[in-house]
């Protein structure tokens, strides 16, 4: 995931099992060798969500292994940890505690909260007087709400890591079609004239079945982005249908947060290559030859200049009946014939709608409470007026397109659409009563009876039969002892009514 939008704890959990149980899924061991493949997995070390190593148990592979096979179409919603019933309900802790646990942060800001757990507990055990001491997991949400994280020992500069270990290369293809995919870009010298008179060099995103070779998609765009990388995948998903494992090298499209989230989300595991190791998505570079060496080939020396549009059509019909259709000399059977003899182990894919919501990011924003909005990269969306009174909205966007986003739950359901702001139809002046809180609180000022602790405070002003402590100014409207009543006689003509009305009441 990018900065700014890593998956919460139950998404952690459930890309390790799926991390764990991904290869059995995508390539299920022969009749009597479930166990042996278990016991594998079982001394293997894993990186623990929360730091360091674990390992894991037979048993509890196995256990992975049968949820995800029995939710077929969402295996890494059936990985995911359970909530817990009192989820966020917040444990009190006494004010010396919070104190004292603020102070001890304080004095040593590089413990680890194990540390701290420890240390408060100690100190109750002397001082009982602060309260009973809460759990581990009370504490710890205590202290990351109110931003007691662990701040790490500075050690002069950090070392450089070791390069990676040098393995022997070995030739490798999964047992059926579908099971994993290999994609990537490919630049070209070839160039193409856009409708404004511009020649620009296109890239070519290509998406190959590692069992059957058979290419899954093929299309040519004028830039590199996640965008394209998305679109291109799509439209992949929707010819073929939804892979287990998908292999691309580390480049910034490959890494975006909205395609790590969406193959996530449709229970793809995304499989990265190794630094220096370019060799682990060979099986691209073998179809970039074989689109250099004839397709290519073929396109030198047309008269008409070539457009995307007709470029993109050459290369899927080239690619449909040419490629396809000609036996592969590493596999001795065309990629259909290959396709046609294999297990498939594809998945049903979803409709284009449910595609596009699966590539985005999520986000957190704060609704503005004087006009119902939140900011996505600069950009102002209106949030419904049923949803307004969130405090913190959780937002699911794609930053390459900022024409809608989703309001979202913590397990992201949607709850609705969100649309930009339109300025210009609010400048109509036209605006709808706004129903709030204020609406239930009774009559306005004026109508309301006397507050029970004003009447309280009169009584007892009243009492004490003294007058009020304070002295009126002149030219007040209520002092009326120091009036010249001559003057007031000789101007009548010049006198106010009002001014007379209040001189008559008061």
């Amino acid at each position: 995931m990018g900065k700014g939008h890593e998956p919460d704890d139950r998404d952690g959990w459930a890309r390790l099992r799926f991390a764990v149980i991904g290869l059995l899924l995508a390539a299920p061991p022969p009749k009597g060798r479930l166990r042996s493949e278990l016991e594998q997995l079982a001394r293997k070390v894993w990186q623990h969500p929360g730091g360091g190593e674990v390992r894991f148990s037979v048993s509890t592979i196995e256990r992975w292994y049968y949820q995800a096979r029995a939710q077929d179409r969402d295996p890494v919603g059936a990985l995911r940890r359970r909530r817990r019933s009192d989820a966020g309900r917040e444990r009190a802790l006494s004010a010396a505690l919070l104190e004292a646990l603020r102070t001890q942060y304080r004095d040593h800001p590089s413990w680890t909260m194990q540390l701290h757990y420890g240390n408060l507990e100690a100190r109750v055990e002397d001082e009982p007087h602060l309260g009973p001491m809460p759990s581990y997991s009370t504490l710890r949400r205590a202290m990351r709400r109110r931003g007691m994280v662990r701040r790490r020992r500075r050690r002069g500069t950090d070392r450089k890591r070791a390069p990676v270990e040098a393995r022997e290369v070995l030739s490798y293809e999964v047992s059926r079609s579908h099971a994993l995919w290999h994609c990537d870009f490919h630049h070209s010298p070839v160039r193409v004239l856009t409708p404004g008179g511009e020649w620009r060099t296109p890239i070519l995103f290509g998406v190959i079945d590692d069992h059957s070779r058979l290419g899954c998609h093929l299309q040519w765009y004028l830039e590199e982005t996640s965008e394209a990388f998305t679109h291109g995948l799509c439209q992949a998903f929707m010819k073929r249908g939804l892979p287990r494992l998908l292999m691309s090298d580390n480049g910034s499209p490959m890494i975006a947060g909205e395609v790590d989230a969406g193959l996530f989300k449709l229970g793809i595991r995304h499989v990265r290559t190794l630094t220096y190791s370019p060799h682990q998505n060979g099986k691209m570079e073998v179809l970039w030859a074989s689109v250099e060496g004839r397709l290519m080939a073929m396109l030198e020396g047309l008269e008409e200049p070539l457009t995307l549009q007709k470029l993109n059509d050459t290369t899927i019909a080239w690619l449909e009946h040419d490629y396809h259709r000609r036996v592969h000399r590493e596999l001795g059977v065309t990629p259909l014939e290959r396709l046609k003899r294999s297990d498939n182990a594809a998945r049903d894919c979803p409709d284009s709608a449910a595609l596009r919501s699966a590539f985005r990011i999520a986000v957190k924003r704060t609704i503005r409470r004087s006009d119902g909005t939140l900011s996505l990269d600069g950009v102002r969306f209106q949030v419904p007026k049923s949803w307004r009174h969130l405090r913190e909205a959780r937002i699911r966007y794609a930053r390459w397109d900022l024409t809608v986003a989703e309001l979202v739950t913590g397990d992201d359901d949607c709850l609705c659409l969100l649309h930009p702001l339109d300025k210009r139809a609010h400048a109509d002046a036209v605006r709808r009563p706004v129903a709030g809180p204020e609406d239930d609180a009774g009559p306005g000022p004026g109508k309301a009876e006397t507050p029970p602790l004003l009447g309280k405070i009169l009584r007892k002003q009243a009492e004490t039969g003294l007058p009020p402590a304070w002295i009126p100014f002149r030219g007040d409207a209520d002092d009326t002892d120091n009036t010249d009543s001559t003057d007031n006689t000789d101007n009548t003509d010049d006198t106010d009514d009002t001014d007379n009305e209040e001189d008559h009441s008061s």
